[in-house]
């Protein structure tokens, strides 16, 4: 049996898809007449403080998020494998975002908006993508794919992660020892790192002073379609303020919804979405997860298990 804990997303769509796929395999809702003890699999998304109780039968814990940080803090998470969302879609929609966010700033789009409202014609011309850095933190399925559509518009690409990772045509750093090394010859950086006790935080002050601050008029820019947790907004605030940063988007806050009085919001170089970069689909999501349990129930091992010791 598959039971759904999904909060703050459409539950009943994904249930009936979900029952399409799999039939005859039962699926449940919360709500439902069911025994727990016959659950297999828990298909989650910010999962109630009871969303486990009773699932004595569990076989693995299917996360809608591809982020699984909060799922981890749980205080009654169950020793089942974790399973974690990886799709095609998933890193498009993630990609998409990036290249926006990346061009925008790249072609000085804060300096020629106020010039707009300014009614005032002033050239100056943004360095070439050949001449631009953009620093991409953490190369797992999102980073790498980021790279791949950043590649073909010639922008300098590098790279820092947990462990070292090569790929082609990426100046690839890793670990605390090479973090300033990396930060010092990029201009547009990119937050995909998962959250973890390591990088909370790891978007701030000192961060922001040790970017390149040749290349953009403005100064150095940051892109966070990771976590909130990976930011002070205090910093940002500071850094927007003071020059060291030239630019900001983020898509993810340390509390969501943003409040109404945070100062984020009337900061004009400063680009607000609301946790909407890589919004998982129904339909990729029904059948990666249908292939799964389909695949488990005949003997096949899980895929993109979760290290609980590394935290993704």
């Amino acid at each position: 049996m598959l039971l759904l804990h999904l909060s703050d997303v459409d539950e009943a769509g994904w249930a009936e898809q979900f029952r399409q796929a799999l039939a005859p395999y039962p699926v449940v809702r919360r709500g439902d007449d069911f025994d727990p003890a016959a659950v297999r699999y828990i298909f989650v998304w910010k999962p109630k403080p009871d969303a486990f109780d009773g699932l004595t039968g569990l076989r693995a814990v299917l996360s809608l998020g591809a982020g699984v940080d909060a799922l981890l803090r749980h205080k009654a998470l169950p020793e089942a494998p974790i399973v974690r969302f990886v799709d095609a879609d998933l890193s498009q929609r993630m990609s998409d975002y990036v290249v926006a966010h990346v061009t925008m700033h790249h072609r000085l789009y804060s300096r020629f908006q106020a010039d707009q409202k300014a009614r005032r014609w002033s050239q100056l011309y943004p360095p070439a993508a050949s001449e631009t850095t953009v620093g991409i933190m953490g190369m797992g399925v999102l980073g790498q794919d980021a790279v791949r559509r950043l590649q073909p518009l010639g922008f300098e690409l590098r790279s820092w992660s947990r462990t070292p990772k090569s790929i082609e045509g990426v100046e690839g750093f890793a670990g605390d020892d090479s973090f300033d090394e990396f930060l010092a010859g990029t201009d547009i950086l990119v937050n995909l790192l998962p959250l973890t006790p390591e990088t909370t935080g790891i978007l701030n002050s000192s961060t922001f002073g040790k970017l390149r601050r040749d290349r953009l008029a403005g100064g150095p820019v940051i892109i966070n379609a990771a976590r909130g947790g990976h930011q002070r907004e205090a910093d940002i605030v500071a850094a927007l303020a003071d020059g060291t940063l030239g630019g900001a988007s983020l898509d993810v806050f340390e509390v969501e919804p943003l409040p109404a009085d945070s100062p984020l919001w009337e900061i004009e170089n400063c680009y607000i979405t609301p946790h909407i970069a890589a919004i998982s689909n129904e339909t990729s999501g029904v059948r990666y997860f249908s292939a799964i349990i389909k695949g488990h129930e005949a003997g096949e091992p899980l895929i993109n298990v979760v290290d609980r010791n590394r935290g993704y």
